[in-house]
């Protein structure tokens, strides 16, 4: 009897020799407006493994406009963002906490989150043979530059401002509250991110992070870990400072951007942690020749590949070549499919 996704997914994060890589296909809305057919046509020949569950949630908190249209879109904690491209995220220009004494209390806290339908989950959960992971994912760090504004919140941690710290407990006491109701129901993992690289470098000094933010972390892995779930984390750039801190707390898979780092230098972690891909979206995926996603791939699983431990995933997204897209889960299949 041939393995279901779910099993797949539990046998590449354990190192158990999964039949094959586990797969998962990100889309940006760019993607499917560009070359549906052909997104159409990979989700049909490679299907996802995972399967995201929706929160159900019975109160939503308030939000206005489209995310990923031209114009404003007002988030669930009151920040704007500003779109400039059909099918991306814009940015926020303006941020809500100008002052911290004056205007912390502009910000909403979305409590409406916590009212999940678990009987609702439950049943998106035992409808599918696929890993189901919780709608959810808390991202600390963006949050706090969001709403705080990306040169304001790097000067507050390079000052130790407590303000901020009394701030991100209140954002991190949401999550944990958000996580520790997903862990009641079926779903078979939860994630969480925050993008903490540069090109070359860790965005603070690695000290800094440890001492605020790998806390945060780890208390969202025990909580995953406590109630049988898996834990993982997406962060982009240059993160390799950090990477034995994630295997350090528990996290069992990591998305994050191996070409960036340079995939020898992630070798030494292979076989302690899952590498939830990715292929290169930079230049690869929009530029590079079948060959070239053929000889990534080729790479990726020579250095990190243990009966397990790395995800054929990739991103489809602006710019992103259909043909290239299609090679990463060929190639994947390729060396690791057993017949």
């Amino acid at each position: 009897m041939s393995a279901t996704p779910r099993e797949i997914v539990l046998q590449t994060l354990e190192f158990r020799n999964p039949a094959r890589a586990a797969r998962q296909l990100w889309l940006l809305p760019w993607a499917q407006s560009h070359h549906a057919a052909e997104v159409a046509a990979i989700q049909r020949d490679f299907p996802d493994d995972i399967a995201g569950v929706g929160g159900h949630c019975r109160e939503l908190p308030p939000t206005s406009g489209d995310p990923y249209a031209p114009g404003d879109f007002v988030d669930e904690w009151g920040s704007v963002f500003t779109n400039i491209q059909p099918g991306v995220v814009g940015e926020v220009k303006a941020p809500l906490i100008a002052d911290w004494d004056a205007d912390v209390a502009r910000v909403f806290f979305p409590r409406e989150w916590l009212t999940i339908d678990r009987d609702a989950v439950n049943r998106d959960c035992a409808a599918t043979d696929r890993f189901t992971m919780a709608g959810v994912c808390p991202r600390p760090f963006e949050q706090a530059q969001f709403l705080r504004g990306t040169e304001n919140l790097f000067a507050d941690l390079a000052e130790g401002d407590p303000r901020l710290r009394s701030f991100l407990d209140r954002v991190h006491a949401l999550y944990v509250e958000l996580l520790e109701r997903w862990v009641e129901t079926n779903v078979d993992g939860v994630s969480f991110m925050d993008d903490w690289g540069s090109q070359r470098a860790l965005l603070i000094k690695p000290d800094v992070w440890r001492e605020v933010f790998r806390p945060m972390y780890r208390d969202y892995v025990q909580i995953a870990h406590g109630a049988g779930k898996k834990a993982f984390m997406h962060s982009d750039g240059h993160i390799l400072a950090i990477l034995p801190d994630l295997v350090e707390i528990g996290v069992d898979a990591v998305n994050s951007q191996l070409f960036c780092m340079g995939v020898p230098n992630v070798a030494p972690l292979a076989g302690k942690i899952t590498f939830w891909g990715e292929i290169d979206r930079q230049d690869l995926l929009p530029n590079g020749t079948r060959d070239d996603i053929e000889r990534a791939v080729a790479d990726v699983h020579a250095h990190l590949w243990r009966n397990g431990g790395c995800f054929a995933q990739c991103e489809f997204g602006a710019s992103a070549r259909p043909e290239n897209v299609r090679r990463v889960f060929e190639t994947w299949e390729r060396l690791t499919a057993r017949t």
